[in-house]
């Protein structure tokens, strides 16, 4: 069995924030998963829907990979990435780091991690390698699917080599955090106005506040939108309120965030986006259950309700947002 030693193989709640989580703590850099989060941009809102979808999908962060990508530039560390179509050469990829001491971030379709409790397709899933055997490969994943787990060597390989909807062609990464590298804490500001500016100035209309008002409408058709509304709309809320999101959408991870940021630096601007995307939550989460509710019982005034209260988020994410924008001024 070759592994990593020293590995802290704790748990968190979002799937990519744990990997950082752990390649960083290995590194000596340990931030909160809500600063990762945070610092990483990673808060935004997507309605996508597509003829070969069998149901609209709800998204409340930054497509996948994109929030590594983010938090790598922002904080200067030295972001190794590679992909490939050979799977011979992918698992190389994988074996030099952990051979070297360091474990590796991947990217991967979870439906064939063999621990993995949702048997739905999702190439966005990133989880962290820390060792692996001639049977097994030893990796960490949310808190949910277990923390500390293992799948075989060739239900990885399933998984790495997956195709669909935000795959990647057999990702695995490194961090290193360079030398003297400047407090993390001094870039708060920066990741939430780059993360403020793109949710407010959305390119389509499916996406950011625009997203969110949009969903408010189409939500009150959701029960023609489907054959099987007690399977839709129930897993349509699971997926907003348990599937790694922290809770909300995500709006949880980023009002924690936005509390912790409070204690760094005084702001009337900050507060007030806090204070707003801590109400905006707890709407998120009676949102979800107003949709569970719907398909559960067939009622459509719980639709109805929930797109009322989706009205209301798009405009209290609006205006935290703009107070966010603000924040450098």
């Amino acid at each position: 069995m070759t592994t990593v030693m020293n590995v802290d193989a704790r748990g968190a709640q979002h799937c990519e924030t744990t990997a950082l989580g752990v390649l960083l703590r290995h590194q000596g850099l340990d931030l909160s998963e809500p600063m990762l989060f945070g610092l990483g941009s990673g808060l935004s809102f997507i309605y996508w829907d597509g003829k070969n979808m069998d149901f609209p999908f709800l998204g409340g962060r930054v497509k996948p990979f994109e929030l590594t990508r983010n938090l790598a530039a922002r904080l200067g560390l030295e972001l190794q990435v590679k992909e490939t179509t050979s799977p011979r050469r992918a698992w190389e990829n994988v074996t030099g780091p952990i051979h070297a001491g360091h474990p590796v971030g991947l990217q991967l379709d979870s439906h064939y991690l063999e621990y993995f409790s949702s048997k739905a397709h999702f190439g966005g899933h990133v989880v962290a390698l820390y060792g692996y055997d001639d049977h097994d490969a030893y990796l960490v994943d949310t808190g949910q699917q277990g923390g500390a787990v293992s799948t075989s060597l060739a239900s990885l390989a399933q998984a790495r080599a997956a195709r669909g909807p935000m795959a990647a062609k057999h990702r695995s990464f490194t961090l290193a955090v360079p030398e003297n590298m400047p407090s993390p804490h001094g870039q708060v500001v920066p990741a939430i106005t780059a993360c403020a500016d793109a949710f407010l100035n959305p390119p389509i209309a499916n996406l950011g506040h625009r997203g969110i008002e949009k969903t408010g409408k189409l939500v009150r058709t959701w029960l023609k939108r489907t054959d099987d509304p007690r399977r839709d709309l129930p897993q349509a809320a699971l997926l907003m309120e348990k599937a790694g999101t922290g809770g909300a959408l995500f709006r949880n991870l980023y009002r924690d965030f936005l509390a912790e940021c409070t204690g760094l630096l005084e702001s009337g601007h900050l507060r007030t986006g806090h204070r707003m995307y801590a109400e905006a939550a707890t709407l998120w989460t009676e949102t979800a259950a107003l949709i569970a509710k719907a398909g559960e019982s067939g009622d459509e005034r719980c639709l109805v309700q929930a797109g009322a209260i989706l009205s209301d988020l798009s405009r209290i994410e609006y205006e935290a947002m703009r107070a966010l924008s603000r924040l450098e001024e």
